[in-house]
């Protein structure tokens, strides 16, 4: 199966090379092309995961419309021909001989979005305790006493993946190199403009309303990151939505808490690059074709349990 690792619109100019997405300036709107490059420890991978940017971008289009009610976002269309028709209009000569190949190259794994002024932090919602909080928790001395992480009052007591009282807002840095870092209120409060617990309370209301959304296909949310930003005054829900990238996935009905949980994400490659012996340093390993296969097979199982049908070829 073939894999989208890099992506060249002729007449366009990438504005943005992510970790996962290339972003096109047309003038009044953004191209987001997602390709199938995969990151671990902050280094993409020389392996594409086949689908993963087209789970990644249709499941984002799906939370995107789910959710609008609650909070505006940034999507306006996943539709080739429109997007055809724009990039047509910001440069890009289309042909009788190229257009095929964009159409491929654009299906499923683009969509056109409003310009917003992005927000310098990322916002985290945890239903449940796991991954870097887990350790900061047991680090503060949490399984012994109730403790205080980032300002947040935690019992005493929690295991590994135990559900909270009650889903928490843990705003964490953008690093331009290395793991970005988990802070609190206050310290977001220095570094953003506008109304932090506004912000705090659109991004727990996102969760819990897709938590609910999920748990009816028998799926565990057990956290996720958000990205905000501002069009014009008006705050939007940015980047993408609830996805194996952005978020912790468990499967309910083998959900165990007092260990680390099988989860519809990347973690099996970061597993297996780990016992690889790969120290995180440049340049990472190759991923053998079994690895790729059932990474893909996550990504796409992580879309039909959510969405409740098999990964389409897009609008």
């Amino acid at each position: 199966m073939s894999v989208v690792l890099n992506s060249d619109i002729p007449g366009l100019s990438k504005q943005i090379v992510g970790k996962v997405r290339d972003v096109y300036d047309l003038g009044d709107v953004l191209l987001i092309l997602t390709t199938d490059r995969i990151s671990a420890f902050d280094v993409v991978l020389p392996n594409g995961i086949p689908d993963k940017g087209r789970v990644l971008n249709q499941l984002s289009r799906y939370w995107f419309l789910h959710l609008r009610s609650f909070v505006p976002n940034h999507y306006i269309t996943a539709d080739v021909n429109f997007i055809l028709s724009k990039i047509h209009e910001a440069g890009t000569k289309i042909t009788d001989s190229n257009r095929e190949s964009l159409r491929g190259l654009l299906s499923g794994r683009s969509m056109l979005a409003l310009k917003t002024k992005p927000l310098p932090v990322e916002c985290v919602v945890r239903g449940y305790l796991a991954g870097s909080f887990w350790h900061e928790y047991c680090a503060a001395g949490g399984p012994d006493r109730a403790v205080e992480v980032h300002g947040i009052r935690l019992p005493s007591g929690l295991r590994e993946s135990d559900r909270l009282p009650e889903p928490i807002f843990t705003p964490s840095t953008k690093e331009k190199s290395g793991h970005d870092r988990n802070i609190g209120m206050a310290e977001m409060a220095r570094m953003v403009e506008n109304d932090v617990e506004h912000i705090a309370s659109v991004s727990l209301s996102l969760y819990k309303n897709a938590s609910d959304r999920a748990a009816r296909n028998g799926i565990i949310i057990a956290d996720t990151k958000f990205e905000f930003g501002y069009h014009h005054s008006l705050l939007m829900l940015i980047d993408e939505a609830l996805t194996p990238d952005s978020s912790r996935f468990w499967d309910a009905a083998t959900y165990e808490p007092g260990r680390s949980q099988p989860s519809f994400d990347k973690q099996y490659v970061r597993d297996w690059l780990d016992h690889s012996g790969w120290n995180h340093e440049p340049p990472p390993p190759q991923l053998p074709d079994e690895v790729v296969r059932q990474t893909s097979e996550k990504y796409r199982l992580a879309y039909r349990r959510l969405v409740g049908e098999a990964l389409g070829e897009g609008v």
